[in-house]
C-alpha cells in the first residue's frame, strides 16, 4: 500500500500535494481516489493479467474510445500499471438500480457497441467468450485447482453453449457488465471499468447484464427489444439464455483462477461458491428450456 501511495503522489500530474484514499469494491484492480485543487480523479492500479486476458494497452485503447464516444470519463493519464480517469460525482449502481433504469441501460450499451469501435484506434484484443473458457479450464487443471474433478463437466457445458449461440454479430463490447460499472450522474449514465473490453458477440454483454443484475423472464425481453428493437423470437431468447449460462461460467472460472493468481485481498472461495451456485441455477433453466 505505501509503494502504491508514493507512486500516486509522485505523479507530475498534480497541481500539489495530494493524499491518495483507497477506494472499496475492486477485485481485479487496486482504486484510488485523489483530490487535487477542485477535481477529483480515479486512480487505477493494475498490472497486465494474461491469463484473463487484460492487456493495460488494450484498457488505454478502451479507455480513450470510450471518451470520444461519450460514453466514459475522460482518460488523463497512462503509464504502464496505472491509469486516471475523471471521477464523476454521482450513484454508483446495484443491481436494483440497473432494473429501475433497464431502458436507460439498455440504450447505452447499444451506443457503446456501436459507437466505442468507431473511435478504437491501434492494436485491440478479442474476448471472445469460449476461448476465454476454454483458456480457464486449461489453466486451472495445469494448477491442479481444488475443483480440477469438475472441471471436465464444466468443459462439456462450455461447448453445448458455443453449439447453441451459433453464429454471431461482433462488437467491441464491455464484457464485463457489473452493476457497479454503471455510474448516474443525475444527468445521465457512464460506463466504467474498460479492463476486459475486447471483441466479442453482442449478446455476452447482454447475457452478462441480465445474470449480473438478476433479470426476470420479462426484464430479458424488455432487454432484447430495446437493443434489437423489436420483440424477442424464442431463437433469440434461447441464445440469449445461452449467453448468461456462459457469462456465470466465465464468473465462476475468473474467480477459480483468481483464488490462485489474484494478490488482493478479497474472499475469492466465497466467491466461487456464489457464482457456481447462480451457473448451475441458470444452466438447470437452460436444459429444462431445451427439454
Amino acid at each position: 500500500m505505501t509503494a502504491a501511495l508514493d507512486r500516486i503522489r509522485g505523479l507530475d500530474l498534480w497541481s500539489g500535494k495530494v493524499d491518495p484514499q483507497p477506494l472499496t469494491g475492486g477485485i481485479t484492480n487496486s482504486n484510488f481516489l485523489v483530490e487535487d485543487g477542485a477535481k477529483k480523479y480515479v486512480v487505477r492500479l493494475g498490472e497486465d493479467i494474461p491469463i484473463h486476458n487484460v492487456m493495460r494497452f488494450n484498457e488505454r485503447a478502451a479507455a480513450m474510445a470510450a471518451e470520444a464516444a461519450g460514453v466514459s470519463p475522460a482518460l488523463r493519464h497512462f503509464e504502464p500499471g496505472l491509469i486516471v480517469i475523471d471521477f464523476i460525482e454521482g450513484k454508483t449502481f446495484g443491481e436494483a438500480d440497473v432494473r429501475d433504469n433497464l431502458d436507460r441501460v439498455v440504450a447505452l450499451i447499444a451506443r457503446a457497441h456501436r459507437e466505442v469501435t468507431r473511435h478504437l484506434l491501434g492494436p485491440a484484443l478479442g474476448f471472445w467468450t469460449f476461448h476465454i473458457l476454454r483458456n480457464y479450464l486449461h489453466a486451472l487443471k495445469a494448477r491442479g485447482h481444488r475443483l480440477a474433478h469438475e472441471l471436465p463437466r464444466l468443459s462439456d457445458v462450455a461447448g453445448r453453449l458455443e453449439a447453441e449461440l451459433g453464429p454471431t454479430e461482433i462488437v467491441f463490447a464491455h464484457n464485463d457488465l457489473l452493476p457497479g460499472n454503471f455510474l448516474d450522474d443525475g444527468r445521465r449514465l457512464w460506463l466504467i471499468d474498460w479492463d476486459y473490453a475486447g471483441f466479442n458477440a453482442p449478446l455476452f454483454d447482454l447475457g452478462g447484464l441480465a445474470s449480473n443484475n438478476s433479470f426476470d423472464a420479462s426484464e430479458r425481453d424488455r432487454m432484447l427489444a430495446a437493443y434489437f428493437g423489436g420483440q424477442p423470437d424464442d431463437r433469440l431468447r434461447r441464445r440469449l439464455q445461452a449467453m448468461i449460462v456462459a457469462s456465470l461460467l466465465r464468473e465462476s472460472l475468473w474467480s477459480m483462477i483468481s483464488e490462485i493468481e489474484s494478490k488482493i485481498d478479497f474472499d475469492y472461495c466465497a466467491y466461487t461458491a456464489e457464482n457456481l451456485d447462480r451457473f448451475e441455477r441458470a444452466l438447470a433453466e437452460f436444459d429444462a428450456a431445451g427439454a
